[in-house]
């Protein structure tokens, strides 16, 4: 068998992993399907061997006949059967028609039956077998031969044939490659996991206190925002073996396979001590028991739960066995999985600020040739809210269009494109927009860029377009937050309704009625309005008060609410909802109004330019209104 070894620390004796031995060419899948091949074409060729003889097969009646007739060619006489062929040919064919019957050597027995007119066929005795094998033992042995090579190669057949063994992936520490200089923005976790990582290096640092190492980490979060590299960082960081696995691959058809696969999994852990278990998914097996449709029955999932409850209670912490699991999902999960002396240490992987997404970006750029007009930090601030993996994403994107477009380097250009092809869809030049539709949503956009502009706490615009992109977005105007923000006072959300509502104003204003390219706007301008109302307390009719029993599902962004409140104090809610939009419609309405010149330039522009930058749209602003200036003063 082959070994390799590795040294744990400075002062940790030698720890061997087993490496699985090079296979036979007789081991492989590959021989075993041959094998399934050769014999599946020797039992066809059996069978239609034998189908041709039953073919073939008159009785022995009949041949006596052909001989009186004359009609027998040729024939072959053994003590059991007789073969040959005759003059008749066969209808089909230009082919001699063949036979094959057993004779009865009893003459006396033959003359009188054929005398009497009796058609007869005489069967060997000893052929039972010969028939069982072909009618019982080869259909059977065909169909059980196919259903265990398609169970072998669907379900890779990890150590017997039901395949209940281990799905699990095992890394030694020269296969992890990742380390924390490969993660970006998420520092406060990296911190606390470095913390375990020296526990695994030295236990003897916190043994000496009396405390022990964690028993496992749960790192919590919104999809894409690293977990499972930044545990594949912690086996790399620690120079230890990994055992990977998903948190589905437990559960199988079979009762008790999940249990099993625990159970096996924590004893090859042990035996590979100092290592990281690391469950992916959690959420999959984990969840609250009493949940599911067997209300608190023992179905496989809760047996797979149950198991690994107790196999982490019964692992000495000493040994050097930290389980790590990632979930999405941690409202889900069992109560039990959350204790302490279970998952003590539970870290969030939040989405990552302005600092972090920048750092995020280089590390995926890193080996990108950028163009001296890239900037990153410009490229963070045009993406809040979004996770690694969708800055991971924009840069491949921004590749895939610089080579598009034949750039020897990736410029700002393409990370702009980039940046649009996610938020609004790729962009749908040939979809036929005509000249009233074009300038409606021209108006439509400004309208929006001119209310933001003129607000108080508007951010800053950094692109207006009228081309449409993705399935309904027929434009879209783009702002920059100067800063990161995380809290929003009332004078910044009625600015934000304001903001919503300038396209359908300006809609109004130029055309005299409305069309339905503001229903997305209207949607988002009533639910920041309810929320303002229900939640944060900001109406003044209801008073600093929450409504309804909003549950929020961690991570998420979903909620359930649940009505505790009287009909009065709804109508009351509607009222001021109702309130705030149309004070953010009279908002929009006068300072549309008020900048109509504005409005009517920026449009006609956009038409002839389908897309403008800030810049652009704030030197129109500026002409329009030098210009107005101008005038009055003469």
């Amino acid at each position: 068998m082959n070994k390799s070894t590795f040294n744990v620390g400075n002062d940790k004796p030698q720890i061997e992993i087993n490496k699985p031995p090079e296979r036979k060419f007789w081991q492989r899948p590959d021989f075993t399907l041959w094998v399934y091949i050769i014999f599946l074409l020797v039992s066809f060729y059996l069978w239609q061997g034998y189908s041709e003889v039953r073919r073939a097969e008159i009785p022995y009646s009949e041949f006596l006949e052909h001989v009186d007739k004359g009609e027998v060619a040729e024939a072959i006489v053994t003590d059991k059967v007789i073969t040959g062929t005759l003059t008749i040919k066969e209808p089909t064919s230009l082919e001699p028609k063949r036979f094959v019957t057993v004779p009865l050597w009893n003459t006396d027995l033959a003359k009188d039956l054929k005398d009497h007119g009796v058609t007869y066929t005489v069967r060997s005795s000893d052929n039972w077998l010969t028939n069982f094998f072909l009618n019982w033992v080869l259909p059977f042995g065909l169909l059980f031969l196919l259903w265990g090579w398609m169970a072998h190669r669907m379900g890779g057949m990890g150590r017997n044939f039901l395949n209940i063994g281990n799905k699990v992936r095992i890394h030694s520490e020269d296969d992890v490659k990742v380390n924390f200089d490969d993660v970006a923005g998420a520092e406060e976790a990296k911190q606390e996991l470095a913390e375990t990582i020296a526990f695994l290096r030295d236990p003897t640092r916190i043994q000496r206190l009396g405390g022990h190492m964690p028993k496992g980490v749960l790192l919590m979060g919104p999809p894409g925002t690293g977990k499972t590299l930044l545990a594949r960082a912690v086996a790399g960081e620690a120079k230890v073996p990994f055992f990977s696995i998903s948190g589905s691959e437990f559960i199988e058809m079979f009762v008790g396979v999940g249990a099993a696969r625990v159970r096996d999994l924590f004893e090859q852990a042990r035996s590979k001590a100092p290592c990281i278990i690391f469950i992916d998914e959690l959420d999959a097996i984990g969840g609250a028991r009493g949940m599911g449709p067997a209300m608190g029955g023992h179905d496989e999932r809760e047996q797979t739960l149950n198991q690994l409850l107790t196999e982490m209670d019964g692992f000495d912490p000493s040994v050097g066995v930290v389980v790590m699991a990632a979930t999405n999902r941690p409202e889900i999960l069992d109560k039990a999985l959350l204790r302490a002396g279970r998952f003590d240490r539970q870290i969030v992987v939040d989405k990552p600020d302005l600092e972090a997404r920048e750092a995020i970006l280089k590390v995926h750029t890193r080996d990108m040739t950028l163009a001296n007009d890239v900037d990153l930090r410009v490229v963070a601030q045009r993406t809040p809210g979004f996770v690694g993996a969708d800055l991971a994403n924009i840069a491949n994107e921004a590749a895939i269009h610089a080579v598009r477009l034949d750039h020897d380097a990736v410029t700002m250009e393409d990370f702009e494109a980039a940046i649009d092809r996610v938020i609004a869809g790729p962009e749908k030049k040939h979809r036929g927009l005509g000249a009233e539709e074009k300038e409606r949503v021209a108006f439509h956009e400004s309208g929006h860029t001119l209310v933001a502009l003129t607000v108080p706490t508007g951010e800053p615009v950094h692109k207006v377009s009228i081309i449409p992109r993705g399935v309904a977005a027929l434009g879209y105007t783009l702002q920059l937050p100067v800063e990161e923000k995380f809290l929003s006072t009332v004078s910044e959300l009625k600015d934000q309704i304001a903001i919503l509502l300038g396209g359908r104003v300006a809609e109004e204003i130029i055309y005299g009625d409305v069309s339905s390219g503001a229903s997305n706007d209207l949607e988002r301008a009533t639910e920041i309005a309810h929320s303002m109302v229900t939640r944060l307390g900001m109406s003044d009719k209801l008073g600093p008060l929450t409504f309804g029993k909003h549950q929020q599902l961690m991570y998420l962004g979903v909620e359930q609410e649940e009505r505790n409140y009287s009909e009065e104090t709804a109508r009351q809610i509607d009222e001021e909802v109702r309130s705030l939009v149309e004070e953010g419609h009279r908002r929009a309405q006068e300072i549309l109004t008020s900048r109509r010149k504005a409005l009517d330039a920026l449009s006609a522009r956009l038409r002839e330019k389908e897309v403008m930058d800030g810049e652009e749209v704030l030197q129109v602003i500026r002409e329009v209104e030098n210009e107005g200036a101008t005038v009055a003063e003469g």
